[in-house]
């Protein structure tokens, strides 16, 4: 199971919420591009990056931090937030970036999924993220008409080979990853699961494996030493 250390940006600096609140956020550091070379000096394989203010506003508004740690890092960067166009998708990979994550657009048009899958193969991720099982778009402030597990199986039925699948109601709180759902998901679909939300110890991370989800993604948790990156990458 991959760890995928996580960098949030929200107007240029690395930052968590909780539960996906806006109005709760707490930063951690002002050079995103410092942070990704330090989990990656301690193990990190794969750099989970999300654009915050992206994610909101629908475009990428931090393309220009996200391209210097795609130059600055020699592991792969996966990136999320504002994915809303097939210009999106080609000016974040022309930067670096291996995989793109699309996650509101996902919900509103499956045509486009089908396109970039065509394009892009499985360059393409899709970020599923569930508040009491429905999926939910626009930077979680809103929740659309499918059940997370429906969703991943409308992706899955065109052709997309990964899925991060966050439990919003856990995101951030350090109190442990919503298995049950994580192990549903896995069993569903036929695809890599990247689990996220709700991490606060290596305890948490051992929880995920027998649910066969392909990784996780660790966040606050690292942010404020609950978990040391090195030993979750060695376990």
């Amino acid at each position: 199971m991959r760890i995928y250390p996580a960098i949030d940006i929200k107007d240029g600096k690395c930052v968590r919420l909780l539960r996906g609140s806006f109005s709760d956020v707490t930063v951690y550091g002002d050079d995103p591009v410092e942070m990704a070379l330090k989990w990656e000096a301690l193990g990190g394989e794969y750099i989970h990056v999300v654009d915050l203010d992206g994610a909101l506003k629908g475009r990428g508004v931090n393309a220009e931090v996200i391209k210097r740690i795609c130059a600055a890092a020699d592991v792969p960067v996966q990136t999320g937030g504002g994915i809303r166009t097939m210009e999106d998708i080609e000016a974040k990979l022309s930067c670096g970036i291996a995989r793109v994550i699309i996650g509101t657009k996902a919900v509103s048009d499956i045509g486009f999924v089908k396109e970039a899958v065509k394009n892009y193969g499985d360059r393409i991720v899709i970020g599923i993220d569930a508040k009491d099982g429905m999926a939910a778009v626009e930077g979680w402030e809103k929740t659309s008409g499918y059940t997370a597990v429906e969703l991943a199986e409308r992706m899955t039925d065109i052709g997309v080979k990964t899925i991060v699948y966050t439990d919003i109601s856990t995101d951030g709180t350090l109190q442990g990853p919503n298995v049950a759902a994580m192990r549903e998901m896995a069993a569903a679909v036929d695809a890599d699961i990247i689990a996220s939300g709700g991490v606060g110890s290596i305890e948490h991370i051992r929880s995920l494996v027998p649910t066969g989800v392909e990784g996780v993604i660790v966040g606050r948790a690292l942010y404020t030493g609950d978990v040391e990156l090195s030993e979750a990458v060695k376990l």
